[in-house]
């Protein structure tokens, strides 16, 4: 598991109409603030001001096609020549990090096949080198962005 501190990340928020919205910097529009959203801005912060990961190369809730079903992973870190590099899939802070939620991981990998897959609640992160998926190397820290 990797420990990831937020303490110092600020979002921008406000409320309107007795709802909190968030602004994500990658979509440039303000998002309800649900449980799940806040785990999402926070890694987006994470991983654009502390692991300097390019804003640019970042994607956010984008539509997937996942056998015939539609679905939209969370956020994909793309490398310089436009690959997914690391596919990132957030839960609620009160949805625990599981096989289950690894499963949905998976399923998204099979579509987005990226070099790296972290899956996150905000409270527990793993991070994983998915180059080979028949050995799962578990990493201790976020790998950086040198692409």
């Amino acid at each position: 598991m990797i420990s990831l501190n937020f303490s110092n990340i600020q979002l921008k928020l406000q409320r309107t109409d007795d709802k909190t919205s968030v602004f994500d910097p990658i979509r440039k529009k303000w998002i309800i603030l649900t449980p799940e959203e806040h785990v999402r801005q926070y890694m987006i912060q994470y991983l654009t001001c502390v692991m300097q990961y390019p804003a640019s190369l970042l994607a956010v809730e984008k539509t997937i096609l996942v056998g015939n079903l539609s679905k939209r992973f969370d956020i994909v870190v793309y490398s310089r020549d436009h690959k997914p590099w690391m596919l990132v899939e957030c839960k609620a802070p009160e949805v625990p990090v599981s096989e289950k939620t690894l499963h949905q991981l998976l399923n998204y990998q099979r579509i987005v096949q990226s070099n790296y897959w972290l899956l996150t609640n905000g409270h527990q992160t793993f991070c994983a080198d998915a180059c080979d998926v028949e050995n799962i190397k578990w990493l201790d820290s976020l790998p950086a962005y040198q692409l």
